[in-house]
């Protein structure tokens, strides 16, 4: 404790006025151990008290030793920690505005009283935040502040690794595939390396790196990862963490075509959220159940999965989730007939998403109305729509969506004419790999409409 004391002039004149708070003449304070001179001297700056002399101080003041030797009020750091759970809490059944407002307080308390770790903590839960109103740029940074906090105060890596972990879902959000992919793997590769067998660190890396990798088409990788992290959920000690990692590996499975499996891991996730009471997590569940109904082509159950999703992630003003989901809706809704609907849908959604703001679901609103308008007829608004789902594609990296689109676009050249464009659009889509799972939308329609 001594050694994160003020210094000798702070605690000096922070005696000082405590002594005059309480009318205590020098002398009322310094005895019976000490003399008025001492006290004197003290006040002025020009010794560093002991920490005997301290806790005799703080007793005849009737304040807390670590009060007066940090200028804390005592029990501060305890009840920051409790106030930030409940911040958490918010965010899970109240939305990221009201959390929002609590971490910021909190982070100017921690701040004025040089708490690195709850100031951290608040910093992450605003990047959470952030996050799940789409400002990703915001979140990135409140999540790179969270980072060097913890690193200038000396934090062992797993203890960075939340925030380390949410830099790499605003770059994959952002349509930055290979950046978060990076992120997390020289982190696992850190840890790994350093023996840092921390489960819960571990896990959430591993889970968080399913979803880029198999947006880049890396689905062995995807594999594996979802392989290690189904390992160490026995270990782990965050029921949260595990439900999340239960979702993720849910893709994996659906690519391998073990759809019973999928759903039962979703069922599970499902489960934990409920009991958690982790709303904005419990809808993103409600939406994979749905994705996994789309690819696996029950569509009515779908459809019910995604407009429940829809309407919690509405409710808690989740912006940027709200409109991929709605994305993903519109997919299914236009699969079932109602293209109107499904169009007036994904209208309503783009102006909240581009390529740096939920690329890959961008790319996808754009192919759908590309679709939508082949069906029309409208042969020139099919091939805007696709080419500039393309264009947010290649820069995402997303091979799965890629190959689905240089296929309909082909198609679409092909039937228009364009013989020698159609070729190099079904080139640039050779080599990868569309198949259930790896699509952020449901397989687009065998035989295009002529």
């Amino acid at each position: 404790m001594s050694g994160d004391r003020d210094d000798r002039g702070t605690i000096g004149r922070r005696v000082q006025r405590l002594r005059a708070e309480r009318g205590m003449t020098q002398r009322q304070l310094a005895e019976p151990a000490y003399t008025p001179a001492y006290i004197s001297t003290l006040e002025a700056g020009r010794v560093r008290p002991s920490e005997e002399a301290l806790r005799h101080l703080a007793e005849r003041l009737g304040v807390g030793y670590e009060e007066l030797a940090t200028g804390r009020p005592a029990r501060l750091a305890t009840d920051l920690r409790l106030r930030l759970t409940g911040a958490q809490r918010a965010l899970a059944t109240e939305g990221a505005e009201e959390a929002a407002g609590q971490y910021a307080a909190l982070l100017a308390e921690a701040e004025a009283h040089e708490l690195p770790e709850e100031r951290a903590a608040a910093l992450l839960g605003l990047g959470e935040c952030a996050v799940e109103t789409g400002e990703l740029t915001t979140g990135r940074q409140y999540f790179e502040q969270a980072e060097q906090c913890l690193a200038d105060a000396g934090a062992p890596l797993p203890a960075r690794v939340p925030a380390l972990r949410g830099r790499a879902l605003a770059h994959y959000l952002a349509g930055e595939l290979r950046y978060a992919v990076y992120l997390l793997e020289t982190t696992l590769d850190e840890l790994n390396r350093g023996g840092l067998h921390d489960p819960d660190a571990l896990l959430l890396l591993y889970a968080s790196a399913i979803g880029p990798y198999m947006d880049m088409g890396a689905h062995a990788r995807a594999a594996q990862a979802a392989e290690l992290a189904l390992s160490l959920a026995p270990s782990a000690g965050d029921p949260a963490l595990v439900a999340r990692m239960h979702r993720s590996v849910a893709r994996t499975l659906l690519a391998e075509g073990r759809l019973a499996e999928a759903d039962a891991s979703l069922a599970k996730a499902a489960e934990l959220y409920r009991t958690l009471q982790l709303r904005t997590e419990l809808a993103n569940c409600h939406w994979m159940r749905g994705y996994v109904c789309a690819q696996n082509g029950e569509l009515p159950r779908a459809e019910a999965e995604m407009r429940e999703a829809l309407g919690m992630l509405s409710a808690g003003r989740a912006a940027l989730y709200s409109s991929q989901v709605a994305v993903e809706l519109a997919d299914v809704l236009h699969r079932r007939g109602k293209s109107a609907e499904a169009a007036g849908l994904l209208h309503g959604v783009l102006d909240d998403l581009s390529s740096e703001r939920g690329a890959v679901h961008s790319a996808g609103a754009h192919r759908l109305l590309g679709i939508i308008a082949e069906d029309a007829r409208d042969t020139e608004a099919a091939e805007e729509h696709y080419v500039r789902a393309l264009s947010l594609l290649e820069r995402a990296g997303a091979a799965g969506d890629l190959a689905d689109l240089c296929r309909l676009l082909g198609d679409l050249l092909r039937r228009t004419g364009r013989v020698e464009a159609a070729l190099d659009a079904y080139r640039t889509g050779l080599g990868h790999r569309t198949a259930p799972g790896t699509t952020t939308l449901g397989p687009a329609p065998a035989q295009p409409p002529l």
